[in-house]
C-alpha cells in the first residue's frame, strides 16, 4: 500500500457577513473558545482537528470589531487548531505567504489546502503531473502544519478509475521527490455519484490510503454507505438547508457525534470543516462539533493537535 500521510483564507465568499444578538461578544466568545472549545474527547486513539473553510469573513460576532484582517487567522487560532483553505483552489500562495501563516499560527496548527482548480478542473486530473509538482513543492513550505489536501472535483466529471489511479500515482511519486510521502494525506470530494458507485475507484483510493470526502450538503450527491477509504477520515459541512447558509445546531449534529467518536475510537485521524459561512454559522457549528464529541466523554483534557502519524 502507498501511503499519503498527514497532512486563509481568502474566499470568494468573504465578504458575508455573521450578525446576530443572540450570541456574545467576540472577547467572550474567544475566551470561551480556549477554556472549552479544544477539550478532546477521551478513550481514543485518533486526532480530532475541527475548524472552517476560510478565516478571512466579516463574522461580527466572532472577530473583535477592532481587529485588523491582517490579524484574524492570529485570532482565529485561538480558538481552532485548524483551517481549511480555499485560497489555494484559485491561486497558488507564495512563500511569503505560507511564512506569514505559519508565524500567525501556534505549534500543532493544520492547514488542509484545497489542490488548484487548474488540476481539478481545468486538467481533470488528467496530465497534471508537472502542476501537481509546482503545487506541492509550494505547500511544503508548511512542514509539519501541512494537512490534508483536498481535491474537489467538478459534478460533470464522472467515474473513471484509470484516470483516479493516475493521478494518484503521479502524485506519490512527486511527493516521494519531495520527501513528503509520509506526511501527504488526500482527500477526494466527488460531485458525481458515479464515483461512489464503482468498486474500483474505491479500492485504487484504498491503494494509496486516500480518503473519499464524506460531504454534506443537500445539492451534491452523498455516499449513503459512507465508505473510509484511509486510515483517517475527511469531512466536510455545506448546510443542512440552504447551501453556506444554514445553521446545523445540536441536532443536526447529533447523528456526527456518534460517527465521530467511532471513528476516533479506532485509531482514525478526523478532520472536519464547516462550509457554512454565512451569518457565521460556521464557527457556531464547529464550536458546537467539538463540544459535542468532547461532552460525551465526560471529562476534559488537552486535545491532540496533530495527527499520528
Amino acid at each position: 500500500m502507498h501511503h499519503f500521510s498527514r497532512g486563509g483564507t481568502f474566499n470568494r465568499r468573504a465578504q458575508r457577513v455573521g450578525r446576530g444578538s443572540d450570541h456574545a461578544d467576540p472577547a467572550a466568545r474567544s475566551d470561551s473558545c480556549e477554556r472549552h472549545v479544544q477539550r478532546p474527547p477521551t478513550g481514543i486513539r485518533g486526532a480530532f482537528l475541527v475548524g472552517t473553510s476560510g478565516w478571512s469573513y466579516d463574522w461580527e460576532r466572532f472577530y473583535p470589531t477592532a481587529l485588523a484582517s491582517r490579524d484574524r487567522l492570529a485570532f482565529y487560532a485561538r480558538c481552532f487548531r485548524s483551517v481549511e483553505v480555499n485560497y489555494s483552489f484559485y491561486h497558488l500562495p507564495r512563500p511569503g505567504t505560507y511564512e506569514k501563516w505559519l508565524s500567525q499560527t501556534p505549534q500543532g496548527f493544520v492547514f488542509a489546502l484545497k489542490l488548484s482548480r487548474f488540476i481539478t478542473h481545468v486538467r481533470r486530473l488528467e496530465q497534471a503531473r508537472t502542476a501537481l509538482q509546482t503545487f506541492l513543492s509550494s505547500a511544503a513550505a508548511l512542514a509539519q502544519k501541512l494537512g490534508p489536501v483536498l481535491v474537489q472535483l467538478p459534478p460533470t466529471l464522472r467515474a473513471d478509475a484509470g484516470v483516479l489511479r493516475a493521478f494518484l500515482q503521479d502524485a506519490h511519486c512527486v511527493a516521494k521527490a519531495l520527501s513528503m510521502q509520509d506526511r501527504l494525506r488526500l482527500a477526494f470530494e466527488f460531485r458525481h455519484s458515479s464515483w461512489f458507485e464503482s468498486a474500483a475507484v474505491l479500492k485504487e483510493l484504498e491503494t494509496f490510503d486516500a480518503a473519499l470526502v464524506l460531504a454534506h450538503s443537500r445539492r451534491y450527491p452523498y455516499p449513503t454507505l459512507e465508505p473510509l477509504t484511509a486510515r483517517w477520515v475527511y469531512l466536510r459541512f455545506h448546510g443542512p438547508k440552504a447551501l453556506f447558509a444554514s445553521r446545523y445546531g445540536t441536532q443536526g449534529l447529533a447523528p456526527w457525534v456518534l460517527k465521530i467518536r467511532r471513528w476516533l475510537r479506532q485509531g482514525r485521524d478526523v478532520y472536519g470543516y464547516f462550509n457554512n459561512d454565512v451569518h457565521g454559522y460556521a464557527v457556531d457549528d464547529a464550536r458546537a462539533l467539538l463540544e459535542l464529541v468532547a461532552a460525551r466523554a465526560g471529562r476534559a483534557r488537552r486535545p491532540v493537535l496533530r495527527p499520528s502519524a
